[in-house]
């Protein structure tokens, strides 16, 4: 006999559309993130909230900043008389009275000022560095920040010194090749200057007119320097050699032999009789002046070192590699005393301070300041020349002049690092825009001329402007918001 057959409830049918938003709706249920969160903040009562806290915690403080003690008065009268109100008006300044500080109505300006010791009963502090005024109109969540109660401080980088600015007054031509280097005599009667035609030329600063040229040199001549005790001149140059020339004679009566490869820079140490080369086989080496022997090779740079320069106290040697790094070396030991990698491209070029005890370098990626005598990174330069810089000079006046590989000869204020003046070089005719680039720098003695050496085989002489005024050239200074401190 079969057994009962169980009756089944009839299945409504349902379309896929409605199992499919059902199944979502589960696993929404099921998998929301929305689960254990609190509630959207109400800002009606957050704005209640802060205007309480406000109340409570700067109400004893007296009306805005720099309102007269009559006002303040008066204002208080007006206000016992219809009753306190409570109020969003913050005024941060120095007094302990809070009947001022309530207005009619609830106003929402916020005043901030400096927060002085109270002095007296209807004093006002009107004395203060800033003032931060926040308007009614503007949404309560800008008005109940820590920064609109934050006094503003003003920046602390120094403002840069107004200098004129700087022209062209006279071109040279004569040279046959590249100007590679220039030196000043001490007595400021003539310069010098080396050339990739192999002759150094020695020029008249008064008149510009050629007074010498002197032959010795089979390739360019990368560094020149004359003495300020003897009546000598040196120079280095592309063919390894290094000459020391008597001007008495005018002619080649030493040569320093050693460099493996070409000479790029030299140096004449200010108190002893020593010089200093640094060339392509990464070595600067030391020279006695007299006895023509090798003191030293500091080695330690992995690339070509392009600049050098001394001092009469320790780091009495400073040099510069294309391996971007600048190193200090003890001249007593010969062994490095400490390296700067702030660098990231080749330090082509460095000027030190004529006063100061602080040089600058030069690279690709930016002009940065040191102090001396640690080495202690100070600040970069505020702008990038963006080009290859290949020398820079600086006056007792804190004139910083950069040269460029595209003929950019930029003006600087030592103190704060600002670029005041972009002049672009303008190569003589017959050349090519190409050679529109600027070798070497150097200012006279006395600080107030500028002889640039270029590649259109001219030398450029350049001087202030003396019809300019700070009316006609105003400092166009804007404080950097976020230095770089590396």
């Amino acid at each position: 006999m079969p057994g009962a057959t169980l009756e089944m409830e009839p299945v409504e049918p349902q379309s896929l559309k409605k199992l499919s938003l059902k199944s979502l709706k589960r696993a929404l249920d099921l998998f929301s993130p929305i689960h254990g969160q609190f509630a959207a903040p109400d800002h009606e009562s957050k704005k209640i909230r802060m205007s309480h806290k406000i109340n409570v915690e700067y109400g004893g403080i007296k009306g805005a900043q720099g309102q007269p003690s009559r006002q303040v008065n008066s204002d208080a009268a007006d206000t016992g008389n219809q009753g306190s109100v409570p109020s969003n008006a913050l005024a941060l300044t120095g007094s302990a009275d809070s009947r001022g500080s309530q207005k009619e109505g609830a106003q929402n300006a916020l005043v901030v000022g400096p927060s002085l010791q109270p002095k007296g009963q209807n004093d006002v502090g009107t004395t203060g560095k800033s003032t931060a005024m926040i308007s009614s109109s503007a949404p309560f969540s800008e008005r109940s920040t820590t920064s609109a109660i934050i006094e503003r401080i003003p920046s602390k980088w120094p403002r840069p010194m107004w200098h004129r600015p700087w022209k062209n007054y006279r071109v040279i031509s004569g040279h046959l090749g590249w100007v590679r280097s220039v030196a000043f005599d001490p007595s400021n009667n003539w310069f010098c200057t080396g050339s990739a035609d192999r002759t150094i030329k020695i020029w008249d600063v008064a008149s510009g007119r050629l007074k010498l040229t002197l032959t010795g040199h089979i390739e360019q001549i990368r560094g020149l320097a004359v003495s300020s005790k003897h009546t000598y001149m040196f120079s280095a140059g592309d063919d390894k050699q290094v000459k020391c020339w008597d001007l008495e004679q005018n002619k080649v009566i030493r040569s320093y032999h050693g460099h493996l490869s070409g000479v790029y820079c030299l140096a004449l140490h200010p108190t002893i009789d020593i010089l200093l080369t640094g060339g392509r086989d990464s070595v600067c080496r030391v020279w006695d002046i007299r006895t023509k022997m090798q003191i030293f090779a500091l080695s330690g740079h992995d690339n070509t070192v392009c600049s050098v320069f001394t001092r009469p106290t320790d780091p009495q040697v400073v040099t510069g590699s294309h391996d971007t790094t600048i190193k200090f070396w003890d001249l007593r030991y010969g062994k490095t005393m400490s390296t700067l990698t702030h660098h990231k491209k080749s330090v082509r070029a460095m000027a030190p301070h004529p006063k100061e005890h602080s040089f600058a370098s030069a690279s690709a990626d930016n002009i940065k300041k040191f102090s001396l005598p640690k080495g202690e990174f100070l600040h970069n330069m505020l702008s990038q020349q963006k080009t290859i810089i290949n020398t820079m000079a600086v006056n007792e006046d804190g004139v910083m002049a950069t040269g460029g590989d595209n003929g950019s000869l930029w003006f600087w204020d030592w103190r704060s690092g600002h670029n005041f003046q972009q002049a672009q070089t303008i190569v003589q005719p017959g050349s090519l825009d190409s050679e529109a680039g600027i070798y070497a720098l150097s200012y006279d003695v006395t600080g107030t001329r500028l002889i640039s050496c270029e590649a259109d085989k001219t030398i450029k002489m350049w001087k202030e402007d003396e019809t300019a005024t700070e009316q006609t050239h105003p400092v166009n200074f804007k404080p950097p918001k976020d230095i770089r401190r590396f």
